[in-house]
C-alpha cells in the first residue's frame, strides 16, 4: 500500500521546492501532447496530462515516474479518484483543509512569482563579459603538486617489523618540516612524492593534485596557501584534522570566460533577483497589534520517565 502514496506525497513535497528556474521534463518516449496514452474509469489521460504532473514533482520522483510509467499512470489515477471523493465529500470547504488548500495555493503561486521573475530577468553578454573582467581574480586556478603525510591521534602499535610505522602529530609535523628543509635546500620535489608522499592518487602521478580552483569547496587553509604562492614556490605545511600537505604550484592560471560565462549568467540572474526580493522584504509594513504573541516563551523541558 505504500507505493499509492509516492504521487500524493511529492506534490505535497514539490510546494516547498526552492528551485528558481522550472525544471526541464522529458518523456522517455516522445509523444505529442494531445497523444491519449490511457483511460482512467472511461476519462482520457494525454501525454499532455502526465508532463503537467511532472513539472511539479521534486526530480528524483520525476526520474523514479520514468522508470516505470505504468506505476505512475496507476499512481496517478489513485490520487484522481481519491480527490474526486474528496470533493464530493466537501472536503474541501472544511478545516483544517480549506486552510490548508488555501495555504498550498499560495505556495504554488509564491513560487510561480519567483520564477517568472527569475526568467523575465535580463542578462546581457556584455555584462557578462564586464563582471568577469572585474573579478578575474576569482577565476584564478592552479595546477599543484602535493606531498601528504598522515597522522594518528592513537598510533596503533606496529604488528609488523617491516610495515610502515604509523606517524603521530608531533612526528609527522617534524617530518614534513624536514622535507620542507630539503626542498628549500634544492632537493628534487618530485623524488621526495615517491619517497614519503602517502596519497596514492597523486603520489602514482608525481604529485599532481590536479586544479584548485578559487571557486571550489576546499578548506580555506589549503585555499590561502595555494593562491599565496607564485609558479615553482612550495607552502609551509599545512595541517589538516588528519594529515599535513606540502603544495608545489606548478602554474597560476585564469579560467577562459567560455567556459565560466554560463555560471556568472546565472549569478547574476539569481543576484537581481535577491535585489528584487529584498526590495519587496524592506516595502512590508509590520505593525504588532499584541505583544504577548510575539513574546518569547520558554517550552518545559520534558524528560523520558526513568526506567524501571
Amino acid at each position: 500500500m505504500k507505493t499509492w502514496f509516492l504521487l500524493p506525497c511529492c506534490f505535497a513535497a514539490s510546494l516547498w521546492a526552492q528551485s528558481v528556474a522550472p525544471p526541464t521534463v522529458t518523456m522517455t518516449v516522445d509523444l505529442p501532447p494531445e497523444t491519449v496514452v490511457a483511460s482512467v474509469d472511461g476519462n482520457k489521460i494525454t501525454m499532455g496530462d502526465l508532463q503537467a504532473v511532472l513539472k511539479t514533482l521534486p526530480q528524483q520522483a520525476q526520474q523514479q515516474a520514468l522508470q516505470d510509467p505504468r506505476k505512475f499512470v496507476e499512481q496517478y489515477a489513485m490520487l484522481r479518484r481519491l480527490y474526486e471523493l474528496a470533493e464530493k465529500d466537501k472536503l474541501d470547504q472544511r478545516t483544517p483543509y480549506k486552510e490548508a488548500l488555501a495555504y498550498s495555493r499560495m505556495q504554488v503561486l509564491y513560487q510561480a512569482e519567483i520564477n517568472e521573475k527569475y526568467n523575465a530577468i535580463p542578462v546581457t553578454p556584455e555584462e557578462q563579459q564586464k563582471f568577469y573582467e572585474a573579478n578575474k581574480d576569482r577565476y584564478t586556478q592552479a595546477n599543484v603538486k602535493v606531498i601528504y603525510l598522515p597522522f594518528s591521534a592513537t598510533p596503533p602499535p606496529p604488528s609488523d617489523p617491516k610495515a610502515k610505522k604509523v606517524l603521530n602529530e608531533a612526528e609527522a609535523k617534524a617530518k614534513v618540516e624536514g622535507l620542507l628543509k630539503q626542498i628549500r635546500a634544492g632537493a628534487d620535489f618530485v623524488k621526495l612524492v615517491k619517497e614519503h608522499s602517502e596519497d596514492p592518487t597523486s603520489a602514482a602521478k608525481d604529485g599532481d593534485f590536479g586544479t584548485i580552483r578559487k571557486s571550489d569547496r576546499i578548506p580555506d587553509s589549503i585555499k590561502s596557501a595555494i593562491f599565496s604562492l607564485k609558479p615553482g614556490e612550495v607552502s609551509a605545511p599545512v595541517r589538516q584534522p588528519n594529515g599535513f600537505y606540502l603544495f608545489r604550484v606548478e602554474q597560476l592560471t585564469e579560467e577562459p570566460y567560455d567556459k565560466v560565462k554560463d555560471s556568472i549568467h546565472m549569478e547574476l540572474k539569481n543576484q537581481r533577483l535577491m535585489e528584487w526580493m529584498n526590495s519587496l522584504q524592506k516595502g512590508i509594513n509590520i505593525k504588532v497589534e499584541n505583544e504577548t504573541f510575539f513574546t518569547p516563551k520558554t517550552v518545559p523541558l520534558r524528560l523520558p520517565p526513568p526506567d524501571k
